[in-house]
């Protein structure tokens, strides 16, 4: 009797039968051999058809069965480590429940242009299997901390009447014949629900209409923003600092071999422990215009070109490999191989001919700029731990934040800066909880008063030092797997000028 079961069940069925249902990844005969590659939604198996007496009715079958197809295989589990995923499956029976005809995306190389518009089958590739489940645990992790910790769930309105962020990048839709806005940002109203709770969190989608096709940002992502009452800057940022930690090691001990699989250097992940480092604003633009930001953009600039010269060579052996090799499994790994080394040739040559620019902005930093991309990358590189940059100049932050006391140039907020030159992955501060300063502070901005005057209430009745962050999904998956562009971070990305699927 076979029992039905999942791939990632099998170490339980060791010399067993059982029964799965899953999808072809690929098929390669041996002769007298089949070796179908099953993934199921759990995992991935290697299923063994041997030719005989009792697989004469389906061997063809199997050895003909197009990639994606959905099939239902019985056999006897064996355990093999150098099988993928440690067991190996010796078929006795095998049905195909639908043959894919013409899967798009087969095993020879593909455009990301491609890969893009079909991303509704995309997600079935290795890659964007482990990414995707590596997000789900990110989620999961940080709802756990928030909610083991004391803090309560506050579901915020995606409609919103003002802005939350800034005018400049906002989605404005019109509800029942009014203009509203798609909300930027949570944080004002979980606010009010600190009030009330003390320790609360919001996490949901969000949007924002910033014209920038950079690999670090989506029209729509995910932010999780927690929000504490009687709590300083200091509060606000020793919270950051010890969820990064606990995400940090949720993802080593639940994903390790899936890191491995994506490349990710695993090393500097568990090399980052509290506490981390925290610079002013000030520190930074007296770094940005010193010498450690220019002798670390003369390093890149060369270590980059080296690098370009190095692909010319691979591509140009890979190019002739895929010409000339006798087998095609050989032609089409250096195929794939080829186009790899080309895609990471285009963006060194991009990153190169930006590099120049970057030497310039930055010896020319200007005290009371917002800190750009490219600024944040270098401070992000020249740390091995994520880093608190705090008490940014007020006129570029926004209007909530709490201005410092001892230095009214400045607010008491931070961006956390996530090393190996990711940038900027949380942003936070202590709210301003002095009522007059605040409508001084909205009437600076140019913002009109009335939108506000709920959030105003919460100074009249009741104000309290507070303060929270936000934590951004999309770039913290990023980060931790080694991803070089958010479109592989969330399931359906939303960029400028990408809508589809």
């Amino acid at each position: 009797m076979s029992t039905i079961t999942t791939i990632s069940q099998l170490a339980d069925y060791v010399g067993q039968s059982v029964t799965l249902h899953g999808w072809v990844l690929r098929n390669t005969p041996k002769g007298k051999l089949v070796f179908v590659t099953l993934r199921d939604g759990t995992g991935y198996c290697q299923c063994v058809v041997e030719r005989g007496e009792g697989t004469e009715a389906f061997f063809d079958e199997a050895k003909h069965l197009p990639q994606e197809s959905s099939i239902e295989v019985t056999g006897t589990v064996a355990a093999d480590e150098r099988a993928i995923g440690g067991h190996e499956l010796r078929v006795g029976s095998l049905k195909t429940i639908q043959a894919a005809v013409e899967y798009p995306i087969t095993p020879k190389p593909h455009g990301i242009e491609f890969l893009m518009k079909q991303r509704h089958l995309w997600f079935r590739s290795q890659r964007q299997y482990v990414i995707l489940r590596i997000r789900a645990t990110i989620v999961d992790a940080i709802r756990r901390y928030f909610n083991d910790n004391g803090f309560i769930l506050i579901d915020t309105p995606i409609f919103a009447p003002a802005a939350g962020e800034g005018t400049s990048t906002l989605f404005e839709v019109e509800y029942f014949g009014e203009p509203v806005y798609l909300a930027q940002t949570g944080q004002l109203y979980v606010e009010t629900a600190c009030m009330a709770h003390r320790k609360v969190y919001c996490f949901g989608p969000t949007f924002r209409a910033e014209k920038s096709k950079t690999r670090r940002h989506l029209t729509e992502f995910w932010m999780v923003e927690p929000e504490i009452a009687f709590a300083s800057l200091d509060d606000v940022i020793d919270l950051a600092e010890d969820m990064t930690c606990s995400l940090i090691e949720r993802v080593l001990k639940d994903h390790r071999a899936d890191l491995e699989f994506l490349g990710r250097d695993i090393a500097k992940l568990e090399r980052i422990q509290k506490p981390f480092h925290r610079i002013s604003y000030s520190e930074v633009a007296d770094i940005l215009r010193g010498p450690q930001a220019r002798e670390l953009l003369e390093k890149e600039l060369a270590d980059k070109t080296a690098e370009v010269e190095e692909l010319n060579k691979k591509i140009e052996e890979l190019t002739e490999t895929a010409k000339t090799a006798r087998k095609k499994w050989q032609q089409e790994k250096a195929a794939q191989e080829e186009q790899a080394a080309r895609e990471r040739r285009n963006e060194l040559e991009e990153e190169i001919t930006n590099i120049p620019r970057h030497m310039e902005l930055s010896a020319n930093f200007e005290w009371g700029s917002d800190l750009g991309g490219s600024d944040e990358t270098i401070i992000s590189r020249l740390h091995e731990r994520p880093v608190f940059v705090h008490r940014y100049p007020k006129e570029v932050k926004a209007f909530y934040m709490r201005v410092d006391r001892r230095d009214g140039r400045v607010v008491e907020n931070f961006d956390m800066l996530a090393p190996e030159g990711v940038g900027e992955i949380i942003g936070g501060s202590a709210r301003e909880e002095d009522y007059d300063i605040l409508i001084s502070r909205i009437r600076e901005e140019g913002l009109p008063q009335e939108p506000y005057e709920w959030y105003l209430d919460l100074r009249r009745y009741g104000s309290v030092p507070h303060g929270g962050f936000g934590l951004g999904v999309e770039r913290t998956v990023a980060w931790l797997c080694g991803l070089k562009h958010l479109r592989e971070t969330i399931p359906f990305p939303r960029m400028m000028g990408k809508i589809y699927p």
